[in-house]
């Protein structure tokens, strides 16, 4: 049986090859609704495929997006992906997702072969960029979108939250239920210490307790971002004397550590150890009791970032994003806001 082409759909239709091309592509040229159904009737009654392939050969990009995270098993993580991939698709495009597992040499390894296969974009939740995936963006000429931090080693798109102001929040609403201090639960020796959103979530906590007079000497702990090893860590630092009675955690897994550890303890939370997070996954709603955390408009900067990295208007030829000046839209910036729940000490029933 021979293969249905494009000339054929076109034939039947009663149109050109154009025509059938942007009824396929949606665009970029407008069709009338009649001209549009008479194409698709047409690519129904042939059972019409469009070779995917040859249109990516052809144009030197498929309908595919990269998406490189730290960890998909972290909450935030998956959360963001799947965001991603919903808005994705309503362009018709499929997301491919690697892990790094907060290795450079992985996250290089994922950039090279998903530019490789020529994705429409790439959208990078880096937990901080080398010189090394810099370059190789730069010999790909890539569309790349920084999401979660800001660009430093190259000059790029970005979508990030305000993680300052956000920990600011937190640790203010804290400090107005009276405690003496608040302690915060950073990230680890390797955290970055520019960009990074945990390194602003810490600068956030440390801005606040100067701001009401607090010292943030000895008060800084590190723990790792997963709920897991951060049990163990809590597990330590709930059992000394001198124990905090109020807790921001950089992150909400690292949250659920704490209060995982704190009813292991028989610490009652929030009558004698308050606790703050950040992110508000889904998962912060059900906790016992339920997380206070700082939040955001995760689908909004999915949204954001898919139209930044198939945006051509933010390329310049030859160039990345050369030339064009942050209020013109290379970095969208979406605040953060405080979720109250129970686990900070106010009484939401």
């Amino acid at each position: 049986m021979a293969k249905v082409t494009r000339d054929d759909v076109a034939r039947v239709a009663g149109t050109s090859t154009a025509v059938v091309s942007y009824v396929i592509n949606n665009g970029p040229r407008p069709v009338a609704p009649a001209t549009r159904e008479r194409v698709l009737a047409a690519i129904k009654e042939l059972g019409y495929r469009p070779d995917r392939v040859a249109q990516a050969m052809a144009s030197r990009r498929t309908d595919l997006i990269g998406l490189v995270v730290p960890d998909a098993r972290q909450p935030f993580f998956a959360e963001m992906a799947h965001a991603v991939e919903q808005v994705a698709a309503e362009r018709g495009k499929m997301v491919l997702v690697g892990n790094s597992d907060y290795l450079d040499e992985r996250e290089v390894h994922y950039l090279r072969a998903f530019l490789g296969m020529r994705v429409s974009g790439l959208i990078l939740i880096s937990a901080g960029l080398s010189e090394h995936a810099a370059r190789e963006i730069d010999a790909w000429d890539a569309r790349v979108v920084l999401m979660h931090r800001r660009p430093e080693a190259i000059d790029d798109v970005a979508v990030v939250l305000d993680d300052v102001g956000g920990a600011q929040l937190a640790t203010r609403h804290l400090l107005e239920h009276g405690h003496a201090y608040v302690a915060c639960l950073g990230g680890v020796e390797e955290t970055p210490k520019h960009g990074d959103p945990v390194t602003d979530h810490i600068e956030g906590w440390a801005r606040a307790m100067r701001e009401a007079g607090r010292s943030v000497e000895g008060r800084l702990f590190q723990s790792p971002y997963n709920r897991y090893d951060t049990y163990r860590v809590a597990l330590g630092l709930l059992s000394r004397p001198d124990r905090p009675s109020a807790l921001f955690c950089a992150t909400d897994d690292q949250a659920i550590g704490v209060l995982r550890a704190a009813r292991e303890l028989d610490i009652d939370v929030p009558g004698e150890l308050a606790v703050v997070g950040f992110d508000d996954v889904k998962e912060a709603g059900l906790t016992d009791p339920p997380l206070t955390t700082v939040g955001s408009d995760r689908e909004a900067m999915a949204k954001a970032a898919v139209e930044l990295v198939l945006d051509d208007s933010l390329r310049i030829p030859g160039t990345r994003t050369a030339g064009v000046p942050v209020g013109k839209g290379r970095v969208r910036q979406f605040p953060s806001g405080l979720v109250i729940r129970r686990s900070c000490g106010c009484d939401t029933a």
